[in-house]
Formats: structure tokens, C-alpha cells, sequence
């Protein structure tokens, strides 16, 4: 299991409706991501290079 070493924080493209996505650092230089209606549930974990991926598509 990836380990999450940063605060989750919530995402700048999240709606004032409280639909909200909020991310974390993991200890491989990847990113966990998780609901934040649900903290403890499931993470969807990605690595370094998958989410800088995901991001430049928003660039």
C-alpha cells in the first residue's frame, strides 16, 4: 500500500457545491486522491509521471 506523507489538501478545480477532490503527496513522489465527502474511503493512488500527465491536460 502507497503511504501518504502530506496533508490532503482540497483540489483548485473543486465546485462550491462541496463536491470536492482532495490530494495528498505519497512517499514515492506520486499522488493519493480521495472524495472528501468519504476521507475514509477508498484512495485512488497514481504515480509521479501519471499525474503530471493528468494535470498538463488542464494547462
Amino acid at each position: 500500500m502507497t503511504e501518504v506523507i502530506g496533508p490532503f489538501r482540497k483540489s483548485s478545480y473543486s465546485g462550491a457545491e462541496n463536491a470536492c477532490v482532495e490530494v495528498a503527496d505519497t512517499a514515492d513522489n506520486g499522488r493519493a486522491v480521495r472524495d472528501s465527502k468519504r476521507q475514509d474511503g477508498p484512495l485512488l493512488t497514481v504515480s509521479r509521471d501519471s499525474w503530471q500527465a493528468f494535470v498538463r491536460q488542464f494547462a
